[in-house]
């Protein structure tokens, strides 16, 4: 039998979950991404994917955002 699920539970490790720094940096880039993929969509005139887009914006722009968001960062919490 299966155990019954304390829904308690499952949303206090989804707050924390939603809270972590890791998951909030994995969401604004996955957001880039996604804004990345739709630029490049409407250049080419067809869906160029995520995988793809993914490809592209890690090795045309990851380096520049996080140095970025970095900056920000340091420049908020002095």
């Amino acid at each position: 039998m299966c155990p019954m699920l304390n829904p308690a539970k499952e949303s206090s490790s989804a707050d924390l979950l939603k809270n972590s720094s890791l998951y909030r940096e994995f969401q604004a880039e996955r957001e880039e991404i996604l804004k990345h993929k739709w630029i490049e969509s409407e250049k080419a005139g067809r869906d160029i994917g995520f995988e793809q887009a993914l490809t592209d914006w890690i090795i045309k722009h990851r380096a520049n955002w996080r140095k970025t968001r970095q900056a920000n960062g340091a420049n908020q919490t002095n």
